[in-house]
């Protein structure tokens, strides 16, 4: 079956409580080309719940890809088509989050040992919408940790006609460690995804796993179609400004940081214009990054950290702040 939709060589990770729609359309001014991700919102909550609000999204955003937690086909047919109606890119299927709540829902993670359920659910997804359908998933669950192991779930998956695996190349451990412990605890096996592309190279297969380098990105992208970032990403969201020259061929100028902050204060006024509850914090707090590992750059954590996040602050402080990093 052949893979819809166009490989992106890079991406920046789904991230619970992070990367939402704020960070998202600052992470556009830095990179047109990457990939990003939704945070992942539940199957139920998107057919039945405040669709508005849960896929709010700007048109600047694209290219953007909805990740989507569940367990039922016929929920998930029903996103596949509510995201193809709302103009997302492609739809992606978490099979890799080990937190309890989504435990208790039969998804994330735990799918791992329910193979032929995921298959009939991106299946079904397939079925209804144009959209690339993709999965993110770990190398392992619990006991179910060999090489074999995750061969057998892919090769079940990849018959239903999962566009692209992007592997978390860690185990997760359901019971005994915390989500965030398993982001780190359970030790990386690059070469387990180096592995399965080198067994399945028909299949489009991305890597994601503590990348913190685009030489660590290069070496994977000699063995793997695509490799996805988180926490560097979040952490250091400035190492993007040259990713779009460096993996994407742009010819296009590189960004300015000063342009970067002008453009998020455009934003916060127009968002607390249009949303009375929002708050200008809401934005600052994905910045806070901005200048990691600069000279400087506490002056601009300082900043931030004492003006953005007071009652009733303007968009202005991000101004404010960018003056007090460059007047340290």
């Amino acid at each position: 079956m052949k893979a819809r939709g166009t490989l992106r060589p890079v991406s920046i990770a789904p991230m619970m409580d992070r990367t939402d729609r704020h960070y998202r359309f600052l992470m556009r001014r830095i990179t047109k080309k990457t990939l990003l991700y939704t945070e992942m919102v539940s199957a139920r909550a998107i057919v039945r719940g405040d669709r508005d609000r849960l896929l709010a999204h700007d048109a600047s955003e694209h290219p953007l890809s909805l990740q989507v937690g569940g367990d039922d086909p016929l929920e998930l047919s029903e996103c596949a088509r509510i995201a193809e109606d709302r103009g997302f890119d492609e739809l992606n299927l978490n099979v890799g989050c080990p937190s309890a709540r989504v435990q208790t829902g039969n998804f994330g993670a735990c799918l791992m040992s329910q193979p032929e359920v995921v298959a009939r659910a991106v299946e079904a997804m397939r079925g209804v919408c144009s959209l690339p359908i993709t999965v993110k998933h770990r190398i392992g669950v619990d006991d179910l940790d060999q090489y074999e192991d995750m061969l057998s779930f892919v090769n079940t998956v990849a018959a239903a006609g999962c566009d692209r695996f992007s592997v978390h190349a860690r185990k997760a451990w359901l019971q005994g460690l915390s989500p965030k412990e398993n982001r780190t605890v359970p030790p990386l096996r690059h070469d387990e995804v180096h592995r399965l592309k080198s067994e399945r190279p028909d299949l489009m297969i991305e890597l994601n796993g503590g990348v913190t380098s685009w030489e660590h990105t290069r070496n994977h992208l000699a063995q793997v179609d695509a490799v996805m970032i988180g926490r560097w990403a979040y952490d250091q969201p400035w190492a993007f400004s040259t990713v779009d020259r460096e993996f994407f061929a742009s010819k296009e100028p590189l960004p300015v940081r000063s342009d970067v902050i002008e453009s998020m204060v455009d934003y916060g006024t127009r968002l607390l214009h249009e949303e009375p509850r929002a708050r200008i914090g809401h934005v600052a707090r994905h910045m806070m990054g901005l200048f990691a590992g600069e000279p400087g750059a506490r002056h601009w954590r300082r900043g931030l950290s004492q003006m953005a996040f007071q009652p009733g602050a303007k968009p202005q402080v991000l101004r404010n702040a960018a003056a007090s990093h460059f007047t340290r």
